[in-house]
């Protein structure tokens, strides 16, 4: 193709890349715009039939349909590396089926089904074994999979499984014992009507996540069988639900959080291979074992905004003796923090191992200076933490109302400063976060501790 223009002809860069790239750009543009280029040239003319990722967003019925599939029986690539189907009006269980089955037949790697109505659309149950290349499945939203049979998907490797309803506890079972070596599996609940115990029995499964919005369900929960789990997501199991995990020595990272109802001494003793451990639980809530060693845990991030946080930090540290790195984490931007008003840290009677020979960071993010306890926990920290190399801590904004706190704020964290510390190669960088309007904007820039001096603090403009 030659472009003329003023009496200039500019060679078609574009018409010479490789047809391999020149698909990979295709595959970026909406199906519309890649199938208007066929006019551009004789070259043009049959590459779209090749485009090896497709994608299907329908907002109006009409037509929609017949559309997809004079299109995918159109389709010529030998192998279809994705197709996702979106839809934003009712959809036949009938036609997903007929154009599943023609882009399996194309060597499908990758299908996506997003169902975005309230009336569920039953998944075809018979596509769970009519292909052999299918590596990742997602189904979405208002999908019910009912699955009374065993299926044989041996290719896939991720399954997601988002706000999906099933009939019943089989059919949940079915799809996960017929994906044997499933690697990677992605659960979202979403108010389900019925009451289901899953059982995640998944010999090959590295990657776990679940999160639950299940606020009405009475029962139910996970049971969990995955020796080759390596990385764990758990959030937001409710009060009535059950969590187990019974089998997963290869563990490396967990974040666990909003499902402290649940969690007791088993639970906890089933994380012990873990090397990071990311929690945000309330101790008040939770059953810590006794004796419980985390051997392998070289990583410790906490959150510190519920009821006596600091209870479950000093049973951590002290059940953790190879602990490298500490990071505790408030969510809030506020001070006056009524979950934790009246707590009192008791430090632990013996120095805890770590502290002794192994912790070389720790990191505080939003400390509340003004807290006693908070004050407490740092200080028992870099006065007892003998390897401690680098220290941060940060303290959240101080809000308009607030400002004649600010003076206070910067005598306390040089009093912290000053703690002496039981390393002495162990550097401490205190960072003041910005002052903040009604608005939420900053009036005053963020500055490290020692960069702050009481000109500053006076001179502050609103």
């Amino acid at each position: 193709m030659i472009l003329r223009k003023q009496g200039v002809v500019n060679e078609d860069m574009i018409s010479k890349l490789s047809e391999a790239l020149l698909l990979q750009i295709l595959s970026c543009l909406p199906i519309k715009v890649f199938i208007a280029t066929s006019v551009l040239s004789k070259r043009w003319r049959t590459l779209w039939k090749l485009v090896p990722k497709l994608e299907f967003e329908s907002t109006n019925h009409q037509k929609f349909s017949e559309n997809v599939g004079r299109f995918l029986l159109s389709h010529k690539a030998p192998v279809l590396e994705s197709l996702h189907l979106k839809f934003f009006h009712n959809c036949r269980a009938i036609d997903i089926g007929l154009w599943a089955g023609i882009a399996f037949a194309r060597n499908l790697r990758e299908f996506v089904l997003d169902h975005r109505l309230e009336a569920k659309i039953k998944f075809p149950s018979s596509l769970f074994s009519f292909n052999n290349t299918l590596v990742t499945l997602k189904l979405k939203n208002s999908v019910l999979v009912d699955v009374q049979s065993p299926v044989c998907m041996k290719s896939l490797r991720t399954l997601h499984l988002h706000c999906v309803d099933f009939g019943n506890n089989a059919s949940f079972r079915n799809i996960i014992s017929g994906c044997p070596n499933l690697e990677n599996l992605v659960m979202c609940r979403d108010y389900p009507k019925n009451d289901l115990t899953f059982f995640i029995v998944a010999p090959s499964l590295k990657r776990l996540s679940i999160k639950d919005y299940t606020g009405v369900v009475k029962s139910g929960g996970y049971t969990i069988n995955a020796p080759s789990l390596q990385y764990l997501r758990i959030r937001g199991i409710s009060h009535s639900e059950r969590c187990f995990i019974e089998n997963a020595p290869e563990l490396v990272e967990a974040n666990i959080s909003n499902v402290s109802p649940v969690i007791n001494e088993r639970f906890l003793i089933s994380l012990k291979s873990a090397k990071r451990l990311l929690l945000d639980l309330s101790p008040l809530e939770v059953m810590f074992p006794t004796g419980a060693i985390f051997y392998r845990l070289v990583y410790l991030e906490m959150y510190t905004h519920k009821l006596e946080w600091w209870n479950l930090l000093a049973l951590m540290l002290d059940s953790s003796p190879k602990l490298q790195a500490l990071k505790l984490i408030d969510q809030s931007q506020k001070s006056d923090k009524d979950c934790v008003v009246g707590g009192k840290w008791n430090q632990p009677k013996d120095v805890p191992e770590c502290l002794l020979s192994h912790l070389e960071t720790f990191v505080w993010t939003i400390y509340n200076w003004d807290r006693e306890e908070e004050i407490e926990v740092a200080t028992y920290i870099l006065r007892n933490a003998r390897r401690l190399k680098n220290a941060t801590i940060s303290t959240r904004p101080i809000q308009y109302k607030e400002l004649s706190k600010l003076e206070e704020r910067y005598k306390m964290l040089m009093e912290l400063d000053g703690v002496v510390r039981a390393s002495n190669s162990c550097h401490l960088d205190n960072t003041i976060e910005p002052v903040w309007d009604t608005y939420g904007r900053s009036v005053h820039p963020t500055c490290e501790l020692g960069s702050l001096n009481r000109t500053d603090i006076n001179n502050v403009n609103l």
